[in-house]
Formats: C-alpha cells, sequence, structure tokens
C-alpha cells in the first residue's frame, strides 16, 4: 500500500489509490459497464475488494438506469451484483426519506440480492446486501449467548455469511449498524453486539475498531464532557491495541482502509497521543473520509483541526 503525501488537498473519493476502481467509477458516470465488469471480476477471489468496489461503483450508478440496462444486454455475476447494490441503496434512501416507496424498493431490493447470490454462490456479498437490508423489516432472531443485553436480530442471515467469510467487514459493520439508535435500535444493544463481535475477531483485525465505530455513533454534543469520553482509561487501550496490533500491517495492504484508518486517527487524536495519531494520518495521505469526522461538525473542518493539532500540513488558506 502507497498511500501517496498529502499536496495541499484532501481527496474524499471512496476509491482512494484504486486507480482501477475510481476509472471505472468515470465509466459509470458516462454511462460505460465494461470497466466496472473487469474490476468486479478480478476482485471475485477477494471478497472484502469485491464488497468494497461494488458500493463504491453502486453508490455511483444509483442515480442512473446502468444497473438496468447492464443486467439486460450482459447478464452475468457482475451486472447481478451491482443491480442487487444498487438495489439495495435506492430502498435504503427511500427508508431513510420515509418514502411511501420504500416497501415496493426494499422488495425490489431483495429479489435483486437472491438473484445474485445465485449468480456466484461462494460470494457473500449479495448476502451482505440482504443484510443491509434487514433493519427495515426488524428481524427477531436470537441472540447466542455471552450477550448482556440479548438483543433479537438477523443472527441467522448473518451466521451464514460468516460460514462464506468469517471476518468478512462490511457485514460486521452492517451488523452493528442493525443496532444503532437512528436505524431502530437501541444504544445498550449496540454496545453489546459492539463487544461481543470486537472481542471474538483476531487482535490483529481492523474489527477491533468497532467499538470505536460505536463510540462515535453514540456521541452526544450535548452530553457533560462529551469530547473526553475518548480519554477514558478504557477507550485508550483500544485505540492504542489497534495500533499496535492492526496498523502496522496496513503497510501491506493493497489499498488504503480509508475509513478504518480515519477512526483510528479519530479515536487516537481525541485521546491526546497526537504522536501515533500523526502516524495514522500519515499513512492515510490525502485521502478522507466523512465518518467519522461528520459525527462533529464539517468533516473538512473536523479534520483540518486534528491534522493541525498533530503538526501535519492541511489545505491551503484553511
Amino acid at each position: 500500500m502507497a498511500a501517496g503525501s498529502f499536496e495541499g488537498q484532501y481527496v474524499w473519493s471512496p476509491a482512494a489509490d484504486d486507480r482501477a476502481l475510481a476509472r471505472a467509477c468515470m465509466d459509470v458516470r458516462a454511462g460505460r459497464y465494461f470497466s466496472a465488469h473487469e474490476v468486479l471480476k478480478e476482485a471475485r477471489e477477494d471478497f472484502e475488494l469485491r464488497a468494497h468496489r461494488s458500493l463504491v461503483l453502486a453508490s455511483v450508478a444509483a442515480d442512473s438506469d446502468l444497473a438496468e440496462r447492464w443486467l439486460a444486454e450482459e447478464p452475468g455475476p457482475e451486472a447481478a451484483l451491482l443491480w442487487a447494490r444498487v438495489a439495495m441503496l435506492r430502498a435504503l434512501r427511500m427508508a431513510d426519506a420515509g418514502d411511501r416507496r420504500q416497501g415496493a424498493l426494499a422488495r425490489i431490493a431483495q429479489a435483486a440480492c437472491e438473484r445474485a447470490a445465485k449468480e456466484l454462490p461462494e460470494d457473500p456479498t449479495p448476502w451482505v446486501a440482504q443484510l443491509a437490508l434487514a433493519r427495515l423489516d426488524r428481524h427477531q432472531d436470537p441472540a447466542p449467548q455471552g450477550l448482556l443485553t440479548a438483543p433479537t436480530g438477523p443472527w441467522y442471515l448473518f451466521a451464514h455469511i460468516l460460514r462464506l467469510d468469517s471476518w468478512h467487514r462490511e457485514a460486521h459493520h452492517r451488523f452493528l449498524s442493525y443496532y444503532f439508535t437512528r436505524n431502530g435500535g437501541s444504544s445498550g444493544a449496540s454496545w453489546d453486539v459492539a463487544a461481543f463481535l470486537s472481542q471474538r475477531a483476531p487482535v490483529h483485525s481492523p474489527l477491533r475498531l468497532l467499538p470505536l465505530v460505536a463510540l462515535v455513533e453514540d456521541y452526544n454534543p450535548s452530553a457533560l464532557l462529551a469530547d473526553r469520553t475518548w480519554e477514558q482509561p478504557q477507550w485508550i487501550s483500544t485505540a492504542m491495541g489497534i495500533y499496535r496490533n492492526w496498523f502496522p500491517r496496513v503497510a501491506d495492504y493493497r489499498f488504503t482502509p480509508v475509513l478504518d484508518l480515519a477512526y483510528l486517527a479519530h479515536a487516537l487524536f481525541m485521546a491526546k497521543h497526537e504522536f501515533e495519531a500523526r502516524e495514522v494520518f500519515t499513512a492515510m495521505g490525502p485521502y478522507a473520509s466523512r465518518m467519522p469526522w461528520s459525527a462533529f461538525g464539517d468533516p473538512a473542518e473536523q479534520l483540518t483541526r486534528a491534522r493541525r493539532s498533530c503538526g501535519l500540513p492541511v489545505p491551503h488558506g484553511t
């Protein structure tokens, strides 16, 4: 992995330094799908990359008819996957907007996911898309032993995905988000699930970040000493453990894991561990993600404040 040096401006593209994905996104915007086919097919054996690429491409394609047209003109596993991802995003957007069409779009998305799963049965990505849709109908599967709040949810679907890929990053994040308060869950359940999932993950896994994700999600700026939460020993220990065990492995990544690095850098900065935060920011190069910064205000302003505090360059004129 080589993120590149910071040259004065943030790069907010979710494709980051995946050049092939960035080119495919440009082609999708132009109404062409050949490059999308190539980058998804190339990632068939890398489920993490296939999930990421399909989600980024879908976010570009969701406002056009490209996915439908591709599926009609050249059906196959990659076309079916992009259609499933696009249908998923549309259904979730309608649900978040309270649009009365959400039910119909959710049924379309479910059918699209089922079709994609049949096209390439070993690929967990269509099932992860179904997991994202689970919050629309509030699954009631019983939780396994070991959770204090025993929260019901889409446990059976999650277990199926784990049989395909035990440590699938997006699956874990989607499952955790099911329990967020804004998605119909509760603060207690999200804390419980974040702890449960992170503790069962290997010590060098980025899934150890899940409690930090829940911490940002639960952030309440009006609470007493809210910004001092990250200075508590348990959160310093969590962030430093990830810094020591996972962060050194990032150098071997094929592409920069921008979002995970952002959560780690944010936690270290908030815990006043600027030296370690500086290293993480440096590993990110110019690439930036809106989360977790947008939970605290304007993401560019919050990121700039953190980088400046760590003695790093910031965009010109800020």
